[in-house]
């Protein structure tokens, strides 16, 4: 179940860092307002991160008792909310750039271009958001080949009209948001027909006894949810901090975020594909076999994030020329990779652990893991390492925030194991 999600979020990370390298061509300013974009792009992602990790608990489990119609049911209703929680987001953001802006620093120079690619990117933000409940509806039903088959076209494809849009028809920084849209909406007219073919998706929702319902799905959404929202936030935050170096420094960061996204890729797609085992597995009772699977998936973690951390940091000289010109920003880019990657170990930990404590049901624990990670061990780090050492103290505090994170994360996990089968 994991290796077609693991291409297909390879071919999504691969696109997004396709947009940083062209946009790096188009010189220090696009790519600073696409460096003050990740926060919110993440804020946005984490609300339909947070609603499919529902989907895929609730939907699982209704299917491991043998009621379909629900499950179909349920599936529309996630559509549902689903539309209306992303339109409302990113007609909030758009509302309140002025406000976001000035929270994340960005400088008054840069703002017009910010305000130029944030009107066609919220719209592929809403149109991705639309692709990705489908993709949950695929997996909560078993199917990870067809979301990811459709990950893999809609990247190449955004990633061919990024060239064509970018530099051909000379739209710049707002082309490669318009490339997104047009690619999401392909997959969109191609995957929905699909899995209504297949039946998995109902709109006869007064059918479903719809408060009932409704008081189900939120009760595992919110946490997640809110657990989801918690990165951006620490996102927004960590920007602020680094936008005190200079427009560099953002640009810089941005670039890092993405490379991070594209090597935490084996991880993202084993959250995507152990929570539906893991959820088939407590609802037979089978304890000890979560316990084996997850410690397997720890160990796998660790050693193959450490192995990437290496060769990023063998890399770093070539990647730092590679996606930018400017000499500053390859300066400072040079510095995350010689630092932040060796952490992506505790990271990917970390990741693993909100998304099984999810699927177990604990999802205040998620949340806690997620809370303690940011707030408790990143993002103070982070303050302390520029406190001390300035811009490389900050990269530092990185790398010590992440590793102190997985170790709360794995050990909070633990204890939720331990109280579940003393339950049972």
């Amino acid at each position: 179940m994991t290796w077609p999600m693991l291409f297909g979020v390879l071919s999504l990370m691969t696109f997004q860092l396709t947009d940083s390298a062209f946009v790096g061509q188009l010189g220090r300013d696009p790519l600073a307002a696409l460096g003050f974009t990740v926060p919110m792009q993440q804020l946005v992602s984490g609300m339909y991160v947070g609603l499919g990790i529902a989907t895929t608990a609730i939907i699982s489990r209704t299917l491991g008792q043998g009621d379909s119609l629900r499950a179909q049911r349920l599936g529309g209703l996630v559509i549902t909310i689903g539309a209306t929680l992303a339109l409302v987001l990113c007609l909030s953001v758009w509302l309140l750039q002025s406000l976001i802006l000035n929270m994340l620093g960005a400088e008054e120079a840069l703002r017009p271009a910010i305000r130029e690619y944030w009107m066609p990117w919220l719209l592929s933000a809403w149109v991705g958001a639309m692709v990705y409940f489908s993709y949950a509806i695929c997996r909560a039903n078993g199917d990870t080949r067809l979301p990811g088959y459709m990950m893999i076209i809609t990247s190449l494809l955004n990633i061919a009209l990024d060239a064509l849009y970018i530099f051909v028809f000379d739209w710049g920084l707002p082309g490669a948001a318009w490339a997104t849209i047009t690619a999401f909406t392909i997959g969109a007219l191609v995957i929905y027909p699909l899995i209504l073919k297949r039946q998995w998706l109902r709109f006869d929702l007064f059918q479903l006894q719809f408060l009932k319902a409704i008081r189900q799905l939120g009760g595992i959404m919110a946490p997640a949810m809110v657990s989801q929202l918690m990165p951006p936030l620490s996102a927004m935050l960590a920007t602020a901090l680094v936008a005190g170096y200079g427009s560099a420094a953002v640009a810089a960061w941005g670039l890092g975020t993405r490379l991070e996204f594209f090597s935490i890729v084996v991880v993202l797609a084993l959250t995507m594909s152990m929570p539906p085992m893991v959820g088939r597995m407590l609802g037979a009772g089978k304890l000890e076999d979560i316990r084996k699977l997850v410690r397997i998936a720890v160990r796998f973690i660790v050693g193959w994030q450490l192995f990437i951390g290496l060769v990023w940091l063998g890399a770093s000289g070539f990647v730092s020329t590679l996606f930018s010109p400017d000499a500053n920003v390859q300066n400072v880019l040079l510095s995350y990779l010689l630092r932040v990657p060796l952490s992506y170990s505790g990271l990917g930990v970390c990741i693993l652990m909100v998304s099984i404590n999810n699927a177990l049901g604990m999802s205040m624990r998620a949340l806690l893991i997620s809370v303690l990670r940011l707030f408790g061990c990143y993002l103070p780090m982070l303050w302390i390492g520029a406190q001390l050492a300035g811009l490389p103290g900050l990269m530092t505090g990185a790398l010590i925030g992440n590793l102190v994170a997985g170790v709360m994360a794995y050990s909070l996990y633990r204890q939720g194991m331990n109280r579940l089968r003393q339950q049972a």
